[in-house]
Parts: structure tokens; sequence; C-alpha cells
């Protein structure tokens, strides 16, 4: 099976604008989620996008006056995110989620790692780790955002089967299959080329982080953590480092 890495650079990050219904639309999206969940600083403050794509949260971040550090492995993503930014301060950068202490430069007052990111990671262990990084390197009353699909429930039978985007020329559905700790997502492309569809598959896996396990886990690091309804259906945490 592919790495996350692998079947995003290969498969999705190919068709990853279109499937989100384009990029001024995914943007104007995104814009509404942080002004509604993001703190507006007084003055420029660093921030970190963790699994930034091509910059649906990043771009309306630096809008309201951060200064972001763009992470994610897709290099297609962030080349599209590099064709965004203009004048505004971000600093794509290649490299695992888990790496990004490595590309700070100060203290961030926000880090947010927003859509159904976290999921990707390898297992329980490695949210872990991001969370001890993440409450390591906020500065001083930083927020903490994350938004994540709550696969601890299964979906059985034929609810298994997620149309996510078609058009004339595309379309694209995800077939789910769970065990213990994951479900393995297997996207199915059909695009037409000429007079002929054309079937692309690739799979992945998704862990099944449940709402409690991961307040929890939050709350252990000395997170206070507020839980709230997300957009498209997912959970949201909004969370606030307590001083020692």
């Amino acid at each position: 099976m592919p790495s996350v890495t692998e079947h995003y650079e290969n498969h999705l990050a190919p068709v990853y604008v279109w499937m989100v219904g384009g990029i001024d639309a995914a943007i104007t999206r995104g814009q509404a989620e942080v002004d509604m969940v993001c703190p507006r600083p007084l003055e420029p403050q660093p921030a970190v996008d963790l699994g930034a794509g091509f910059g649906m949260h990043t771009i309306p971040l630096a809008n309201i006056g951060y200064s972001v550090l763009a992470i994610d492995t897709s290099g297609t993503l962030l080349g599209t995110l590099a064709s965004l930014i203009g004048n505004r301060s971000i600093k794509p950068v290649r490299d695992d989620l888990l790496s990004f202490k490595q590309h700070l430069d100060a203290p961030p007052a926000l880090i947010v790692c927003l859509g159904d990111t976290l999921t990707h990671l390898p297992d329980r262990p490695s949210v872990l780790r991001l969370f001890d990084d993440v409450a390591a390197s906020l500065a001083n009353d930083g927020t903490f955002i994350v938004t994540f699909r709550d696969y601890s429930s299964a979906l059985s039978g034929l609810m298994r089967f997620v149309p996510v985007r078609s058009d004339s020329d595309r379309i694209l559905t995800c077939f789910l299959e769970y065990d213990d700790e994951a479900v393995t997502v297997h996207d199915i492309l059909h695009e037409r080329d000429g007079k002929e569809w054309r079937q692309h598959v690739s799979a992945y896996r998704k862990l099944r982080l449940s709402a409690e396990w991961m307040v929890d886990a939050l709350e252990a690091r000395r997170f206070q953590v507020k839980k709230e309804q997300g957009v498209a259906g997912m959970t949201r945490l909004i969370s606030k480092r307590l001083s020692d």
C-alpha cells in the first residue's frame, strides 16, 4: 500500500484543487473558518499550518496578520501555494508534520492542523509526539486548533462507499475498510480521456481517533480544550496551554 505521502503526491495532488471545488471557493471557505475560530493578532505573529496543502487556511491566516510556516509533504500542492503567496508573509516548507519544530524561527502564537490531516499520522504515538512538540513550541497563551474526522464508529455495508465529487470528466469515490486502529481509504478516480474512461485507484490508511481520546491526550499535556462541531462533519478542538 502506498504511504500517505505517495498517495497524495501521485494520486490526489493532481486533482486536489478540483476535488475541493477550485482555489477561490476553497480559500473563501478557509477564510470563513479562520475568521470564526482563530485569534486575530493585534500585531504580526508567527503561526504554523500543519498540512497546509495549497493554502486553504495558510492564505487566510496571512490575510489576518500572521506570518505562516506552511508545512506539507506534497511538492505539487506547495507549488500551487507558492504561486498564490503574492506579498503575504508565508514560508512554504516541504517536510513531515512531525518535523515542524526544525523550521521554527520563533515560538508560534498559533498552530493549526485543519482538514483531516491529523489522521494521516502513522500511529497514536506519533499523534502524542506531535502534541508534545506543539505544547513545547507554542508561545505563552498560544492556541492549538485541530480538526479531524472521528472514525471510531465504523460504517458498514453500502455506507462505506462515499461519493466525493463528480463532473462530466471526473468521478471520485472513496471506499472505506476498517481495522482496529485505522481505516483504509480507497480513492477510486475515473477520468475521461477523449471518449474513453480510465480508472485510477490508490489507497492509504487513516487513524481511528475518537474525540474523547484526543481531549484526554491534550488535557494530559496541560491544554484547556474546547470541543465543538467543525465544518463538513469534522470535530474541532480549540486548545490553550495552561501555565505551569
